[in-house]
């Protein structure tokens, strides 16, 4: 082989340089790639190597926030910093870092998802699964690697200001809804965060109020939806609750975070505080707290004396905490950001995309719920109208920007009167008129109140959109409603209108039930939530027929609130200093079925512009062992005109239980698509988990033997067919 003078050369310089790098590289680090940094290692073996090269002050950094909304990471070795973001329903916008204030960039507007609520009114795991996958998204194209969300407390009473964000009254609903959320966001390599751990039920003192709750309520009511995020989605993160629980603050409460969540269920993942919600440094160390956000803010100084701060590093160099928990509460950050932002193959996002916006439409197109439509005067026929009068402030009012921490900075709103007009497309008149104002005086309401009567003589057909809004003391963190009727004398308005023009639909947004002492006057009602960025586009599907509506309600609609049971039992919302839960298991419609009070709507009702034929419940066997499962089956038919979605609804009764049970409870449910004619045979398997109470004195889950009953229907009050069986030993 023959090589000249200039080729030696050159390969000679190479060999140099290779050489040289090799040389940097082992100066960084004289093994090589060090165990935390490569990825063919088990994520445990790596967490190990990267504690034992931090130093105390950098293990300190990770738990305690550096900025409004975040925490640092390990500059020395590259560990990034966490970038947390609200919320459940859309990215808040971007913060002033030492601040709560907007920090006014252009470039963090987002798509605005339905609430929470809208998303359980789906009764649809698949849209949970969406809106996650979709909201992560933008998570991840904004850098953050944790969704403070979520929210799973349960609706109590309807006066909690912060129920449009949760997921309604019952604990197997809500378990589904938030268990296909979570994987949808943690799917791409973000964390999942839910919230409010545990029996945060109101806004009223919600910082301070103590919470007594007995061991079997928490149990079968308020901790399933957490036990389901934690064992079978796999959350990453639980955010602790601003109240007390049975005398000590929930962001350290050692029954909680440690007998609970870590020794019960399994828990791997990092426990986050409430913004403010850590009161003890002792407590904060001891009972399991692992990240601290939101003590104080304004200021370096601000952050680092927060009490997983400077406090802890005191006594950590004074040896008055053991470096040992500290290092588990590390591992648990660090485990976490193995998973996110340290994670390998973290996918792409994309930020207020059109893919985004049309998947939050569907969302709000199955959720919204048709509550009444009587005569069938929906869906709308445009060719049989001339012209439509839209009354109400929500027609045009941005719902997405508001809320408290649930706010998110909307590239765009499609408000519903925009969305109605583009459907009609200048093919009939649509007029407005305000009804009402929530900034006016009463004397300017009475104006736009005749104003808008006034104008409905003249109209083919109404359409009134009003509701609640994000104002203080409707649907608004931090405070509870004032009153459980309307605001803005919404009442004597729909009245009013009603008896002028009875051709008048009432399409409703907002996040609670309320009174509705106008039923009666109006033959259609719709319930249409927060729906989002695409909020008056998936109204106007609806309203005009081109989506089927397939909602049903997450709640129970009292007809007053006296009948819900924790005012009932006078037990809401407490006396400043202590709320008891008197009602105990009996939440929602397990109280009205128990007390046999009708509600206005009934938990899990939802119309349709088709209708569903329901046959006989078959069951494969009559008896079962209590470690046995059974098959209920059930033919559904679509015995109208047009496809529609039914969700097929699972209730199971223990008619000889030792200990009082409610009349029914919901154990399965199924949406399911079907053509006009067709006939669908819907199938549930029921095991120990459906039979199971907790029993307090045994402190465990337990299935009696005796007789059982499977209910089967399209309501909590419209139980189609039914079977029995026996659990044997």
């Amino acid at each position: 082989m023959n090589i000249n003078k200039k080729q030696m050369k050159s390969s000679i310089r190479k060999i140099s340089m290779l050489v040289a790098m090799a040389s940097f590289s082992v100066g960084l680090w004289p093994q090589g790639i060090p165990v935390y940094r490569d990825v063919s290692r088990p994520i445990e073996e790596r967490i190990d190597d990267a504690l034992a090269r931090m130093t105390l002050e950098e293990k300190v950094g990770l738990l305690h926030a550096d900025r409004s909304y975040g925490s640092a990471g390990v500059p020395r070795l590259g560990i990034p910093e966490n970038n947390l973001t609200d919320g459940p329903s859309g990215l808040r916008p971007e913060m002033v870092w030492q601040t709560w204030i907007p920090a006014g960039m252009s470039s963090d507007s987002c798509t605005a998802f339905p609430a929470l609520i809208c998303l359980a009114a789906t009764w649809n795991p698949e849209m949970g699964y969406l809106f996650g996958k979709n909201l992560s998204e933008e998570a991840l194209f904004r850098n953050k690697n944790m969704l403070l969300g979520p929210a799973v407390n349960i609706f109590r009473t309807p006066m909690n200001g912060r129920n449009f964000e949760y997921m309604g009254e019952d604990p197997y609903l809500t378990s589904r809804m938030a268990v296909s959320y979570i994987k949808g966001v943690q799917e791409n390599h973000v964390s999942a965060c839910v919230k409010h751990f545990a029996v945060n039920n109101q806004e009223t003192k919600r910082t301070t109020i103590n919470t007594i709750v007995d061991e079997r309520t928490l149990h079968e009511i308020y901790f399933p939806a957490f036990k389901a995020a934690v064992q079978e989605a796999g959350v990453w993160a639980i955010m602790g609750a601003y109240n007390k629980f049975d005398g000590q603050y929930c962001c350290h409460n050692s029954y909680l975070l440690k007998d609970v969540l870590r020794e019960q269920w399994g828990f791997d993942g990092v426990v986050v505080s409430d913004f403010g919600g850590t009161h003890d440094t002792q407590e904060a160390i001891e009972n399991g707290l692992d990240m601290e956000f939101g003590t104080d803010l304004g200021s370096l100084e601000a952050f680092q004396n927060y009490r997983l701060g400077a406090p802890y590093l005191k006594m950590l160099r004074n040896n008055e905490a053991s470096e040992e928990v500290l290092n588990e509460k590390v591992r648990r950050v660090l485990r976490m950001m193995y998973r996110t932002n340290m994670s390998e193959g973290r996918p792409w996002g994309a930020l207020a995309s059109e893919e985004h916006a049309m998947a939050a439409r569907r969302i709000a197109e199955d959720g919204i719920v048709l509550l009444k439509n009587n005569h069938n005067i929906l869906p709308l026929n445009i060719e049989s109208l001339d012209r439509i009068l839209v009354v109400g402030e929500n027609a045009v009012k941005m719902m997405s920007r508001d809320g408290g921490s649930s706010e998110a900075k909307s590239k765009y709103e499609v408000v519903p009167l925009e969305g109605i007009r583009k459907y009609a497309a200048n093919r009939i008149e649509i007029n407005y008129q305000p009804g009402y104002s929530s900034t006016a005086s009463k004397a300017v309401n009475d104006s736009l109140h005749a104003e808008a009567v006034k104008a409905a003589k003249n109209a083919d057909l109404i359409l009134y959109i009003g509701g609640m809004n994000k104002s203080l003391y409707q649907d608004c963190e931090g405070v509870d409603r004032q009153s459980y009727n309307l605001p803005y004398d919404q009442d004597a308005l729909i009245t009013a209108l009603a008896v002028e023009n009875p051709s008048l639909v009432a399409v409703m947004i907002c996040g609670n039930a309320y009174a509705m002492p106008w039923c009666p006057k109006v033959p259609a009602i719709v319930q249409a939530w927060y729906g989002g960025t695409e909020a008056g586009s998936a109204i106007a599907s609806v309203l005009f027929g081109e989506t089927n509506p397939s909602g049903k309600l997450p709640f129970s609609f009292p007809v007053k609130i006296e009948d819900n049971s924790a005012h009932a039992s006078n037990a809401y919302p407490g006396d400043g200093e202590t709320v008891e839960y008197k009602e105990g298991i009996f939440v929602g419609y397990r109280w009205f079925e128990k007390k046999k009070i009708k509600p206005q709507f009934a938990f899990g009702h939802g119309l349709s512009y088709t209708s569903f034929d329901y046959g006989k419940v078959m069951l494969d066997k009559k008896t079962m062992k209590s470690d046995e499962n059974i098959t209920v089956t059930i033919p559904v038919t679509n015995s109208g005109k047009r496809e529609g979605a039914e969700v097929v609804q699972l209730y199971i009764t223990d008619m000889e239980s030792s200990l009082p049970r409610p009349i029914k409870e919901l154990k399965g449910f199924k949406k399911i698509k079907i053509a006009p004619g067709e006939t669908v045979e819907v199938d549930f398997t029921v095991g120990k988990d459906a039979l199971s109470f907790y029993d307090p004195e045994r402190h465990e889950w337990v299935v009696e033997p005796g007789k059982f009953q499977v209910q089967v229907g399209t309501a909590s009050d419209d139980i189609r067919s039914f079977a029995t069986f026996r659990v044997v030993q």
